[in-house]
């Protein structure tokens, strides 16, 4: 072919390219590649292929560049990233390697299907990984969380979560919400306790709680229902266990904005308890509270909520051992009589594998992160929605 007169495209080099490798000459492999980026240099599957080539002829600089090259254009790129982790580990750069495979782990955590060769690759490198982790986990923690370090508990938290996350210990869960989503607001698993300094209130009244729910439901209120009410026809999914069944049952105060008068009447300390508190006020929307009862050996599986200008505050009052919560990356038990907080956005579950019956009260209050000037504008907006588009409510 005469490439002054009738110039090779990009596909035409990639071609020879590869041509050459299945033929073994890499060298000239390489430069078909470097040929066809010179006519298109965005082309990731061509600085992948120029990788290859380069790795073939022992060329650890150029094969370097080309990877770099690619992750440039799409830190995303799982075999870029593959093969950089093991260009770092056969050239013995073993803290390259540990941030490589690292990248690679986190990579793969919420990821398709990988092929089989890829996955066995991957399998490989991650034994590797692990092998170097052993060498400096101890050291890591015993350097950062070192016994005269002062936290206090939200540092705590955080410098925990940024070793285990760092060291692959754990994922980083995001936002998923079905409705509102508030930008920029960080993206807590479990809220710290400072930012409820009302939680003792409501703690000291959890035992008269707890006496009122048990004389609410010892008649077998009409009041409780199934949790999970899933529409006739609704194909399967997650919840058909639960569609319908009192294995997650539900007795509610307070729904979308809406008051259970007769169950708030029954319950007059657990109705001035959630009086008392600052909780977020929407038309149709909010607030909600209800007493929240799983039986025995019953699984709640993992989901998200709908909104993240809300935090989700469990008041723990029956609680059997083998019990558990897990938001994100954190798995906590319930204490009776303590409350905690958390973003309902993030990926959760709870489960009680007791043979006894678990009771939680559950109720939402703004997140904490909003300041008096976002919640009124959060306010007015849904006001607004709520008032132009009455049939297109999100629920809050």
């Amino acid at each position: 072919m005469n490439r002054n007169t009738n110039p090779a495209t990009p596909q035409e080099l990639n071609r020879e390219g590869l041509n050459a490798i299945r033929d073994g000459h890499f060298e000239r492999a390489a430069a078909a590649f470097r040929a066809a980026l010179a006519l298109d240099p965005q082309a990731s599957p061509l600085w992948n292929n120029l990788a290859h080539a380069c790795r073939l002829n022992q060329d650890d600089a150029g094969e370097a560049d080309a990877l770099d090259q690619a992750l440039a254009l799409d830190q995303r790129d799982l075999l870029a990233r593959l093969r950089r982790a093991q260009l770092c580990q056969r050239q013995g750069d073993e803290a390259g390697a540990f941030a490589a495979w690292t990248a690679v782990r986190q990579l793969i955590e919420a990821g398709p299907e990988l092929a089989p060769q890829i996955a066995e690759q991957i399998a490989a490198g991650l034994a590797y990984l692990a092998g170097l982790e052993s060498r400096v986990v101890s050291r890591i923690d015993q350097a950062i969380m070192r016994d005269d370090a002062v936290h206090d508990t939200t540092e705590q938290r955080r410098i925990e979560a940024f070793i285990d996350t760092a060291l692959g210990r754990r994922r980083t869960y995001h936002n998923q919400c079905a409705g509102l989503f508030y930008p920029f607001l960080p993206a807590d698993e479990f809220f710290d306790r400072r930012h409820f300094p009302w939680f003792g209130q409501i703690e000291a009244q959890a035992e008269a709680i707890r006496e009122e729910l048990h004389a609410l439901i010892a008649n077998d209120d009409a009041a409780l229902r199934p949790y999970v009410r899933m529409g006739e026809g609704a194909p399967a999914s997650i919840w058909s266990p639960l569609d319908g069944s009192l294995d997650w049952g539900a007795c509610f105060l307070w729904e979308y904005g809406v008051p259970n008068q007769p169950v708030l009447d029954r319950c007059p300390r657990t109705a001035a308890a959630l009086a008392a508190i600052p909780g977020a006020v929407l038309p149709g929307r909010s607030p909600n509270a209800f007493f929240s009862l799983l039986k025995p050996h019953t699984r709640i599986p993992s989901h998200t909520g709908v909104t993240n200008t809300r935090a989700i505050v469990h008041l723990a009052l029956d609680i059997p051992p083998d019990c558990g919560f897990r938001v994100g990356g954190e798995t906590r038990e319930w204490i009776a009589g303590k409350a905690f907080a958390f973003d309902d956005t993030i990926e959760h579950e709870a489960w009680n594998n007791s043979g006894e019956r678990r009771a939680v009260l559950i109720f939402d209050c703004w997140n904490p992160h909003l300041s008096d000037n976002e919640r009124e504008a959060i306010a007015r907006y849904c006001q607004v929605l709520d008032s132009a588009l009455p049939k297109a409510i999100e629920r809050f």
